[in-house]
């Protein structure tokens, strides 16, 4: 069902934004050691035709630059001029970890494990708070750009609860090549947009530190689906064919190391593998050893680790158990 809320006027941090307006707020959290401002920008694009507003963001972990690559063409290609309601764009919301390719804030917290925030707690906590009461409530839809963390690759992917029918149906409308069924995890921005009844799809795709062209791709052309869908997107563009439907992950689980060593992947992300298949193989430096990382079951390599070397028990694939048909 789409959510028709008119906003004629739209509030955000101070600023009364009318129908047809575009702009561009700093909103101003804190500011470094040397007292040099730090400001989030905040892209608003309204139609003159009324109609739903969407908020997209990235970069809640500084160093998952895919997602911030995924907003950035958003903005660059002009998706983000609906053809009716508002969109709003905020392409880094970590600026503190987006300067130094951390993950953290500067408090050493996890953004994505704050939320709601509280008004006078750490500096993650009270950054959460002000997005969450003061940007958040005017969204009537929400997608959220990740990676995997640190050498993890992700294949592109949604993540959705399942007992939400409404996310489900907007995660097949997005279409990236996987959905994962997945619950809500307390203290993230996802969980706090079900508990106010706003709809969120988080995207996932790719590793920390990297930019891949493909998972960008997947992430964009999603957008474009789910701005269609919405009657947001201009006639302007040509909505991008996919014949093939998103596969639904109910279940997966970790392939880990049995041993230490060198990691030689063999299988490309998102392959679908037979019982037995080589996955890998594990050597020492030397020479002395070579094990082979088979698959345990069928199914799709969902999250590959690229590390180059592994200790006993690191997890180095994801691999899925049960699809939803």
């Amino acid at each position: 069902m789409i959510k028709e809320i008119q906003k004629d006027v739209l509030s955000i941090l101070g600023h009364d934004i009318p129908l047809g307006k575009s702009i561009t707020i700093n909103f101003n959290i804190a500011k470094l050691y040397t007292s040099t401002k730090v400001e989030i920008p905040i892209i608003v694009e309204r139609s003159k035709k009324p109609g739903p507003t969407v908020l997209i963001t990235a970069g809640i972990h500084g160093d998952e630059i895919n997602g911030v690559e995924v907003v950035r063409q958003i903005i660059a290609k002009k998706i983000n001029k609906p053809a009716k309601g508002s969109i709003i764009c905020i392409p880094v919301l970590n600026v503190f970890g987006f300067l130094s390719l951390d993950r953290f804030f500067p408090d050493g917290r996890d953004l994505n494990r704050v939320f709601p925030g509280t008004k006078n707690g750490s500096l993650a906590s009270r950054f959460a708070y002000q997005f969450v009461n003061q940007i958040l409530p005017v969204a009537d839809y929400c997608m959220d750009f990740h990676t995997g963390g640190s050498s993890r690759f992700n294949a592109p992917h949604i993540r959705v609860d399942p007992k939400n029918e409404d996310l489900v149906a907007l995660a097949k409308i997005f279409n990236a090549p996987f959905t994962l069924l997945s619950k809500n995890l307390d203290g993230s921005y996802r969980s706090t947009c079900a508990k106010k009844g706003i709809n969120i799809l988080l995207f996932e795709g790719g590793k920390s530190q990297d930019s891949n062209r493909d998972v960008a791709k997947e992430g964009v052309f999603g957008v474009m689906r789910i701005l269609n869908y919405l009657g947001m997107l201009k006639t302007t563009f040509d909505l991008p064919d996919k014949p093939v439907d998103s596969i639904i992950i109910n279940k997966s689980f970790w392939i880990r190391a049995k041993y230490s060593g060198m990691l030689h992947i063999k299988i490309p992300i998102g392959k679908h593998v037979e019982k037995g298949e080589v996955l890998a193989t594990i050597t020492d430096p030397y020479g002395k050893m070579r094990h082979v990382v088979k698959a345990t079951n069928n199914g799709y390599i969902i999250n590959v680790n690229e590390a180059p070397i592994v200790y006993k028990g690191d997890a180095i694939f994801r691999i899925t158990t049960e699809l939803v048909s």
